[in-house]
């Protein structure tokens, strides 16, 4: 069965002998996809890796008309159907403007990544109105579990994918359901206003990040609650906020109070501690797809 996107287009999940590609759109690799290689090959994908995996420009993977011309290599290549970014770090912002993504519209394929590869989902579900993976990247394989790989796989080839999570006391009940969007939560204001951001409204906000300051966070939450990008939505699930930071005068508030601070004029449901983002346990999400959202004392469920 294939997955449908925004406007009804549908993405054909993978079977055994699709080609998969790997090319990384942003920071330079430190380490070959080996591990990926074989992971990808056990679940019976034909692998190919992109100029970019063993490119370097200073601290990029090429510069920047190369990683766009890898990545417009397989877009226009209809033997691929998933394009995995390799990692993230820095560098889309600085490439996407030089790729056309228009293929995708006859040719739709999945997109994989996190992090710095928000900027990818975020401009493929606005324009094209197509699923992605928020997902595990070959960098991360070889520090991931081994569920979070597992919910990578099963959402590639189309298995079944829900989620029971322990309650968190600070989360806020509910049941919702809505389009699933987000991802990096700098990367998600990077592009406020731009041809990649997004309509928030009666959406389901996924958000992560990592190694922000504590008012950082602050600071970027409530530049989309008066771009009214909050208002709207019809809940929020939190993932990781992994290395967190605070100043040597404290913030004041903590991450979970912080966000309920900038929600509180709302009463949608509201999910911490989803396992996903910059932790081992990075678990699978297709942005860009209903979900529904229940939110519980005893416990928070998440489905497809």
């Amino acid at each position: 069965m294939p997955t449908f996107g925004l406007s009804g287009t549908t993405i054909p999940y993978l079977k055994k002998g699709d080609k998969v590609a790997i090319t990384c759109p942003a920071k330079k690799l430190p380490i070959p996809m080996t591990d990926a290689v074989n992971l990808l090959t056990s679940w019976g994908l034909d692998v190919v890796l992109g100029d970019t995996v063993n490119a370097s420009y200073h601290q990029f993977a090429g510069d920047d008309a190369f990683r766009a011309a890898d990545m417009q290599h397989f877009i226009d290549d209809d033997d691929v159907k998933a394009i995995i970014a390799a990692r993230g770090g820095y560098g889309t912002i600085r490439m996407i403007d030089m790729v056309d993504f228009s293929r995708l519209q006859t040719n739709p394929k999945w997109i994989v990544g996190f992090s710095d590869i928000t900027l990818l989902h975020s401009h493929i579900i606005s324009n094209y109105n197509l699923p992605c993976i928020h997902g595990q990247m070959p960098l991360n394989i070889p520090d991931a579990s081994a569920y979070s790989l597992e919910t990578l796989r099963k959402t590639l080839f189309g298995e079944e994918l829900s989620y029971k999570i322990d309650a968190n006391r600070q989360n806020r009940i509910g049941d919702s359901s809505g389009i699933l969007i987000g991802g990096n939560l700098s990367l998600l204001l990077a592009i406020s206003g731009s041809v990649s951001d997004m309509d928030y409204s009666d959406k389901i906000l996924f958000i992560e990040d990592v190694g922000e300051y504590l008012y950082a966070a602050d600071r970027m939450l409530r530049a989309l609650k008066r771009a009214g990008k909050l208002k709207n939505l019809a809940g929020l699930v939190v993932g990781g906020f992994t290395d967190m930071k605070d100043n040597d005068i404290p913030f004041g508030q903590t991450l979970p109070e912080l966000i309920m601070d900038v929600v509180a004029d709302y009463s949608y449901p509201v999910c911490f501690d989803f396992p996903a983002g910059h932790i081992p346990n990075n678990c699978s999400l297709v942005l860009g797809k209903t979900i529904n959202l229940s939110v519980q004392t005893n416990g928070v469920g998440i489905s497809y």
